[in-house]
């Protein structure tokens, strides 16, 4: 009995410092949001840059899990994560330091191979040391560490900004109010660091191990995690599988295509689409953004975004609990259903305001704002955002305008933030209790057990590419579209979506995977 304790310690202690990676991933992907403001005025960025600037990790994040699957069998899922943890803080550091938008974009682009191989390594190493009827409770452990991560980076975002406004003597010693964006960035560089020297903690996977011919250091690796009598077993498995891979054919790409699964690769691709087009990435990566866009000001736009964070947390461990419970397509439904009302809610809320500079909030500006060429627009009511920001450019010119657009939209939007709050934290929590956790497990069960690897990293791809896309246009959807329409369209594309998974997604809960490839696999 003590033994068995012993060994659930250790898996828990190994697990905890491998998931790191996934805080680390969730930190990275998150933590730009609270930087757009200051560096699009830092740098003069227009609309694409900016989209560019949040989107770029995606691009090599989209690389890494290429790179990383086949460098983990050459050199070693613990070798890959300890490359991926000191990339981590090379990105941090040349991110806090740039002096360009393009050493920027570089030190972003560094840190995405370290999303990339820290999104499919980490969840692999604990799937490989855990024991069977523990197996799904720890490799969630990383998923909820990645969402861990994204509440760590809102709330370190805040942190800092009302830090910088503090009369500590050490705040400006280091300069963290004028360079708040940078701490922001700079700050990944600790845990990073404490990843790195963690993992040489950890041992090397008794799956490589064995694939590397070290079969008396794979017993002995894996006796640590589930004792004498369960590594035997394991190891024999361990064993035959390696050969049967052996044998098998390589998989080729075309076989993807194949008439006989084309409706399951189909549904795959369509799913892992849609979970991008109704929009999660514009508002995790652009929240404090979008806040500001109701008027609320700086502090209290990055507070909310905390509460979104939270909000995804909570709801991404209900998932966990309810999703052998309920089922994958039930989950899905109610989730699109709940997005597209959520996105509705803010279509309407920003279609209902209005933007008003009267001598309030023109008196609220600071002193180098050009406030007496905006006494022209005193006290005129302008019904959209577009129409206002229209209206600046011709007061101010182009430039003047995009350069303080942010504060004089904040100055002067009117409508309800409490219902845009709602309508932010309602579509995060459906999307994280549906189709956010959800596509994942789908498609570990959708595809042939022949191909499943390679499915998966093609329609990972798929996911990635339309992430990147959705990233890269969305300050432009707001300065273009406006926000009303922006929001509308993503509560359409979840319309469509609910339409695709009542009709074609089937449901895979309590099947064997060889009960769903009969099920799913015409026969040639």
């Amino acid at each position: 009995m003590l033994s068995m304790e012993v060994n659930k310690n250790y898996i828990i202690r190994i697990a905890a410092i491998v998931a790191l990676g996934g805080f680390i991933l969730g930190f990275d992907a998150s933590v730009i949001s609270g930087t757009l403001k200051f560096v699009e005025h830092e740098f003069s960025l227009n609309d694409i840059q900016l989209g560019w600037l949040v989107s770029s990790i995606t691009l090599t994040a989209a690389l890494g899990t290429f790179i990383a699957g086949p460098l983990s069998d050459k050199i070693g899922r613990r070798s890959v994560l300890k490359y991926a943890a000191l990339l981590f803080a090379v990105s941090a550091l040349f991110s806090a330091f740039s002096t360009t938008f393009t050493m920027l974009i570089i030190g972003r682009l560094i840190g995405g191979f370290s999303v990339g191989a820290a999104l499919i390594i980490a969840p692999m190493y604990i799937a490989e040391v855990s024991p069977p009827d523990k197996r799904g409770q720890m490799v969630s452990f990383n998923q909820l560490n990645i969402v861990i991560g994204i509440s760590a980076a809102f709330f370190t975002n805040y942190l800092i900004l009302r830090l910088g406004d503090s009369d500590f003597g050490w705040v400006n010693t280091i300069n963290l109010k004028k360079w708040n964006w940078r701490w922001m960035l700079g700050l990944e560089m600790f845990p990073a660091l404490l990843y790195y020297i963690g993992l040489f903690i950890v041992p090397q996977s008794p799956r490589w191990l064995s694939m590397k011919g070290s079969l008396i250091e794979a017993r002995q690796t894996l006796q640590k995690f589930v004792g004498a009598n369960e590594a035997a077993k394991q190891m024999k498995s361990i064993e035959e599988s390696i050969l049967q891979e052996g044998k098998k054919e390589k998989v080729q790409f075309g076989e993807l295509f194949k008439k006989n699964i084309r409706l399951v690769i189909l549904v795959g691709i369509i799913v892992a689409i849609f979970q991008q087009l109704v929009g999660i990435n514009s508002v995790m990566f652009y929240a404090p953004l979008i806040f500001e866009q109701t008027g609320i000001g700086t502090d209290a736009s990055f507070l909310q975004a905390i509460l979104v964070g939270l909000v995804n947390l909570i709801f991404t461990i209900v998932a966990m609990k309810i999703i052998d419970k309920l089922g994958r397509k039930p989950m899905l439904i109610y989730g699109m259903i709940g997005m597209a009302t959520a996105m509705l809610i803010l279509a309407y809320g920003f279609k209902t305001a209005t933007y008003i500079l009267d001598d309030g909030a023109l008196n609220g500006l600071s002193n180098d704002a050009p406030i007496e060429k905006l006494r022209a627009l005193e006290d005129q009511t302008f019904t959209s955002d577009l129409d206002f920001k229209a209206a600046l450019s011709n007061a101010l010119g182009d430039d003047k305008a995009k350069q303080y657009e942010a504060i004089l939209v904040t100055a002067a939007a009117k409508m309800n933030s409490v219902l845009i709050l709602c309508g932010i934290l309602l579509f995060v929590s459906f999307y994280a209790v549906s189709i956010g956790p959800v596509m994942w497990v789908l498609f570990s069960e959708l595809f042939p057990n022949r191909i499943r690897g390679l499915a998966i990293s093609f329609v990972g791809l798929v996911n990635l590419t339309f992430a990147f896309l959705v990233q890269l246009v969305f300050p432009w959807q707001l300065s273009n579209l406006g926000n009303s329409l922006t929001f509308l369209l993503y509560a359409i594309f979840a319309i469509i979506g609910l339409l695709f998974i009542v009709a074609k997604v089937p449901e895979t809960k309590g099947k064997s995977l060889e009960e769903l490839e009969k099920l799913l696999v015409k026969s040639t």
